[in-house]
């Protein structure tokens, strides 16, 4: 019974995991709420990196939508396009590296200080109204790079410092900063949210292997639950993504400012008065 109950909280942070870890409304604020309406996994520890390691099975899912488009040798593609994707990895790994180095350095003390529900409905609310804000002050304006592939060094660095912000914040939520970032510094609303899911992909990964390095090896019972985790963390993931993407052609990133201011007070509210 235990068992079974285990694998269908493993199914539900999945789902959680592939919904909210691709729209900008904070995979960490979901999972808190999650956390207390159905408790952790198996023991604190486990569900730490559980949560965190389950982004592995969301990167694989931009990875295999995107897999064309991030392969540099493709058969199909020209001497242009595979430059054209080289210098895509150069800009993504570049814009990583501040990131990067904040969760090697800060981690621990963030985990320990800042994971808290408090921090969490505070950067909710606060950049549920910056999008809300931002997407007001763009509303007439023309963006300034609509292409992905003409992207500069310096907006994508730019975009990874906001990346930074996520670390640093929890709730803030990953894609939430970078996209807001990228809406900021002049890009259209879907390069902003393509080179948020290309950056994730070193990002989460680095993230995932740091926490597997601090639990240690897995109990083989552990491990079938982190799979099955990830399983449905991508399939969640490959729907979430697609949705998106076809969500902006037409509309902006208003209703989810909405949503995070609301969800930021429901956490507030709900730990003030536990």
């Amino acid at each position: 019974m235990i068992a079974v109950l285990e694998i269908f909280k493993a199914i539900v942070l999945g789902i959680v995991e592939g919904i909210t870890e691709w729209l900008p409304i904070s995979s960490t604020g979901h999972l808190i709420i999650i956390d207390e309406l159905i408790g952790g996994l198996i023991s604190d520890d486990f569900s730490e990196m559980f949560n965190v390691v389950i982004q592995l099975g969301a990167i694989l899912a931009v990875v295999w939508i995107y897999f064309h488009k991030l392969n540099p040798f493709a058969q199909d593609k020209t001497s242009e396009e595979k430059n054209n994707t080289i210098a895509l990895w150069i800009k993504v790994i570049i814009a990583c590296i501040p990131a990067g180095v904040i969760g090697l350095l800060f981690d621990d003390i963030i985990d320990k200080y800042l994971y808290t529900p408090t921090v969490v409905a505070i950067a909710l609310i606060v950049y549920g109204i910056a999008f809300i804000v931002i997407e007001n002050i763009n509303k007439n304006k023309k963006p300034r790079f609509r292409n992905l592939d003409r992207l500069p060094l310096t907006t994508a660095v730019g975009i990874g410092l906001f990346q930074v912000l996520a670390m640093l914040v929890p709730g803030t939520s990953r894609s939430g900063a970078t996209i807001l970032g990228g809406l900021i510094l002049g890009t259209s609303r879907y390069v902003a949210t393509e080179f948020t899911f290309f950056l994730a992909i070193p990002v989460m990964f680095g993230a995932s292997l740091l926490k597997i390095f601090k639990f240690g090896m897995p109990s083989f019972f552990e491990f079938i639950v982190l799979v099955i985790g990830m399983a449905v963390s991508y399939i969640v993931s490959v729907l979430s993504i697609k949705f998106l993407m076809s969500y902006i052609k037409k509309n902006n990133f208003k209703i989810f400012g909405y949503y995070r201011i609301v969800l930021g007070i429901i956490v507030l509210v709900y730990f003030m008065i536990r």
